[in-house]
């Protein structure tokens, strides 16, 4: 079975974007590279064409990928009603829990698909361990992370679409 990658419809776009300024764009800048290294001489010590073939090579690569993500994505709509369930797209804060008691409310933290992650944003994909705890959970329930260093466990504080 193919992997599914869920994404918002923003993400969705900002992707088909890249993709057209990679095929229209940016594989003619990088034709015109391999043409002007094709006139510095001899292609077996040329390290200008070398170095624009392998430009080429991240390209092609790049476009690849994008259309392989484009063709497994599943759109994740903010509107669907999950109750008051954690889903992707949701707004969460949590706060440690030490020994029973509730300690330190952390930051909010958007849960977001895999594409679409960006922990230092505070951003974090519901395939990873912390945002996989929080999947389908509510506003009370104590999550359990399985970290290197252990367990580490918080309470939903609040979720917000």
């Amino acid at each position: 079975m193919k992997k599914e990658f869920k994404m918002s419809e923003e993400r969705h776009q900002e992707l088909k974007d890249e993709l057209n300024y990679l095929k229209t764009v940016r594989e003619k800048e990088v034709a015109e590279l391999i043409k002007e290294a094709r006139g510095f001489g001899d292609l077996s010590e040329n390290s200008e064409y070398d170095e624009a073939k392998n430009e080429q090579g991240k390209l092609y690569s790049r476009i690849a990928e994008i259309e392989d993500i484009l063709l497994h994505t599943v759109i994740i709509s903010d509107s669907e009603d999950h109750g008051n369930a954690v889903t992707i797209g949701c707004r969460v804060t949590v706060a440690e829990l030490k020994d029973g008691k509730v300690g330190k409310e952390l930051p909010e933290y958007k849960v977001v698909g895999s594409q679409e992650a960006d922990p230092m944003n505070r951003a974090i994909s519901e395939e990873s361990p912390f945002g996989h705890a929080l999947m389908g959970k509510k506003e009370g329930d104590d999550v359990v992370v399985e970290a290197p260093v252990g367990e580490i466990r918080y309470r939903v504080v609040k979720i917000e679409r």
